[in-house]
């Protein structure tokens, strides 16, 4: 039989089969396709017959049938194939001795009907559905960014959904906060398209338009691929979004940071928020406590208003202002207090104490605050505690009693929040210097830093018996350091320095005996002597020094010799005339006692 009359029977065989649909008596229906399932790119396995069916399958042919159109595609003889020209030729194999056929390569458009006609006589041709799978890549969503009114009259655009490169056609599926979203009239609106690719893919295009509310502010969209494989159903989810909302003000208010209890000096921002998107223009006011009336206050390009330093005139009433510029509607928020906690200036009376030795002297500090106030006195040299309260009592007064006291004014409902006052307590005196006399080891020529230090009320002067550059520093209001810098020649060493202090009261002198110590190396050419080594340091300038240590060992061990040997002559003098009970008897006992 050729090729035309293969076609023609199958032909034939076509129309009995319409007629027995038709209901022609007698004629048996036509069995359903065996159903094969491939994902694109895989291999198709064509059985030429049921899995359980013995037939011979050595001789046959196979069709492609695409709109009910057999086309020859493969030649099946005496166990060898042979394909037919034409789109399958390079991608048909037999395998399992001729009675399976292997397409590979599959692709969307081989998504049809193949039949296998058998030659010899009563055979059946077996039809085969392939069904072909592929699944979409991951869905891609791309929201509104422009936002939706929640004013809109009709449903808006809020997210696309778009699934490129599946088979079949997948189904898509939108979802609000993990509920599913269904058509609803005038609510909810769901648009999907699709484009058939050149390689026979699905790209799905699915466009989700709703009315959104106020509540759906943050609210999550996203969408869901369904798709089937040879496996079974799968699904793929898009990640979520959110989608701008936009409502109108219902409600103003105030915001103060820090919160909490402000002190003077904190930085202090207002600024105002709304309920609505985008909020309203805001403006702030505070009240002016003469006229009563709210004045708006300048903030800055935020609408933040800034208080830095915070100080007590800040206190008040705020109130802020929303201006909506899409409705022109106004509102106004709550009125807020704002209280900055503060302390005034401390006052310390008498504000330049200073009292003679011996007598009694008293301080008070005053301030003033919204708050309680509780008050403390401090030696400032020692940062001591001296006394709680505003009032410090001073008695019997020293020359040290003199110098610093500071007064601390502190509220303990706000921490951070005192503010203090120092005041130097002056007691009458001549001056005061730590050393009658000093003695300073020296090397000729080199350059000398002499200093010295006194303390006294009034304030008193420094002078120097010898020439040289000096400079004076004040170290407290009562004392003063001078540095006389100078050069160590013969003639000073001779005569040494002398430091005079005087004031109204009196004076006082240091003296600074200079020695050269020729037996002493020093690798500087400039000494400087501290003025804190020098004040406290009397025991250790009188002691001696190690040569003249030296000499008095020595003194003190001829010494002890020359006691020894009197006293050697005394007693043999007193022996020779007599004098000494020593007998013979007594000598014994002498040797008796030595040798024990």
């Amino acid at each position: 039989m050729g090729r035309s009359g293969l076609i023609c029977a199958f032909l034939i065989a076509a129309c009995c089969c319409c007629r027995r649909a038709a209901g022609v008596p007698g004629e048996a229906e036509r069995p359903q396709p065996e159903l094969v399932e491939v994902e694109v790119g895989g291999t198709a396995l064509l059985k030429c017959g049921p899995s359980h069916s013995q037939g011979n399958f050595s001789l046959a042919d196979w069709f492609s049938v695409h709109k009910e159109k057999p086309t020859l595609i493969f030649r099946v003889s005496q166990g060898q194939g042979q394909s037919e020209p034409g789109e399958y030729q390079n991608r048909l194999s037999l395998q399992d001795k001729g009675t399976t056929l292997a397409l590979t390569g599959i692709t969307p458009h081989d998504e049809r009907i193949f039949l296998c006609q058998g030659k010899r006589p009563r055979s059946q041709g077996h039809r085969i559905q392939l069904r072909v799978y592929k699944a979409p890549e991951e869905p891609v969503i791309q929201v509104n960014a422009l936002g939706i009114s929640v004013n809109s009259e009709e449903p808006e655009e809020v997210a696309t959904c778009v699934g490129r490169n599946g088979y079949p056609l997948p189904q898509v599926t939108w979802y609000k906060n993990s509920q599913s979203l269904k058509e609803e009239k005038n609510r909810v609106h769901i648009q999907s398209s699709q484009i058939v690719e050149s390689s026979g893919l699905y790209t799905l295009r699915s466009v989700l338009k709703a009315q959104l509310t106020k509540e759906d502010k943050d609210a999550q969209f996203y969408c869901e691929l369904s798709y089937r494989l040879p496996s079974g159903n799968h699904m793929k989810e898009s990640r979520e979004v959110t989608v701008p909302v936009f409502y109108p003000a219902e409600r103003v208010w105030l915001e103060v940071e820090p919160e909490g209890m402000l002190k003077e000096g904190d930085r202090v921002e207002i600024r105002c928020l709304a309920d609505g998107n985008p909020p309203p223009h805001f403006s702030i006011s505070k009240q002016n406590l003469r006229t009563r009336e709210m004045e708006e206050e300048r903030t800055d390009d935020n609408g933040v208003l800034v208080l830095e330093p915070a100080q007590k005139e800040h206190s008040g009433l705020y109130e802020c202002q929303g201006l909506d510029l899409e409705t022109t509607a106004s509102l106004l928020s709550d009125q807020q207090e704002l209280v900055v906690n503060y302390v005034s200036e401390v006052r310390v009376s008498p504000a330049a104490p200073e009292s003679q030795e011996g007598s009694s002297l008293t301080l008070t500090c005053e301030a003033e605050s919204n708050q309680d106030l509780e008050f403390q006195w401090l030696r400032e040299k020692t940062g001591k505690v001296l006394a709680k309260g505003p009032v410090l009592q001073l008695r019997n007064l020293k020359r040290e009693a003199g110098g610093g006291y500071r007064c601390v004014a502190s509220v303990p409902s706000v921490p951070g929040l005192n503010r203090t006052q120092l005041v130097n307590v002056a007691i009458f005196g001549s001056p005061w210097m730590a050393l009658r006399e000093r003695k300073m080891w020296v090397k000729e020529n080199s350059v000398l830093n002499l200093s010295c230090e006194a303390s006294g009320h009034p304030r008193p002067s420094i002078v120097w018996s010898v020439d040289g550059t000096a400079s004076e520093q004040d170290q407290d209001p009562q004392s003063v350091l001078s540095v006389l810098n100078v050069l160590v020649t013969p003639e000073l060493l001779e005569t040494g320095a002398e430091c005079v202090a005087s004031n109204s009261l009196g004076r006082n002198t240091t003296v600074i005996i200079l020695e050269l110590d020729s037996n002493r190396t020093t690798s500087l050419s400039t000494s400087t002597v501290s003025p804190y080594a020098r004040a406290n340091s009397t025991s250790t300038e009188k002691k001696l020094t190690e040569p003249e240590s030296k000499g008095v060992v020595i003194v003190a061990v001829t010494v002890c010799v020359l006691v020894l040997a009197v006293l050697g002559a005394v007693l043999y003098f007193f022996y020779k005339k007599g004098k000494l009970p020593c007998g013979r008897s007594g000598k014994q006992e002498m040797e008796r006692n030595t040798s024990i």
